[in-house]
């Protein structure tokens, strides 16, 4: 049971950080001429999806969940903010982002691994395709580079 909580707290925390780091570099783009934005838009609605099902799972699991640290997010919002006066070119922000699912595309693949024996089948199922979510990603960044 444990474990199926952690499962889902990952994915919350995941999707909600890429939400808020995603919405930061839209706002970054706005008024820029770059043809990835309805891309990042799409990639945007994804993981806002995945946030509320995980949120509403917890719920129903009766998890209480605690505010993501302020830190993190206002160190995310700098990077963004870093990274698109550096260079808001198609190729740099596609790289950014490809950087930032990678990552968390590798943890969640790890953690189905070390899991999924103990998991229920239905959180099972939603962590992979919260997976498949992010390789189609990452796919669809590709192009971008």
């Amino acid at each position: 049971m444990e474990q199926n909580h952690e499962m889902l707290e990952y994915i919350y925390r995941d999707a909600e950080m890429a939400s808020f780091s995603i919405t930061e570099m839209i706002k970054d783009l706005k008024g820029k001429d770059n043809k990835i934005t309805q891309t990042v838009e799409n990639i945007l609605k994804g993981y806002e999806r995945y946030l509320n099902q995980a949120k509403e799972k917890l719920k129903e699991a009766g998890v209480e969940l605690k505010p993501t640290g302020t830190m993190a997010k206002m160190a995310s919002s700098m990077g963004v903010k870093e990274e698109v006066k550096k260079d808001n070119s198609d190729a740099s922000m596609a790289d950014m982002l490809i950087k930032g699912i990678s990552m968390g595309s590798l943890d969640i693949d790890k953690r189905i691994t070390n899991y999924k024996e103990n998991l229920d089948k239905d959180i099972l199922k939603f962590a992979k395709d919260f997976y498949a979510f992010q390789q189609d990603n990452l796919e669809s960044l590709k192009k971008f580079l």
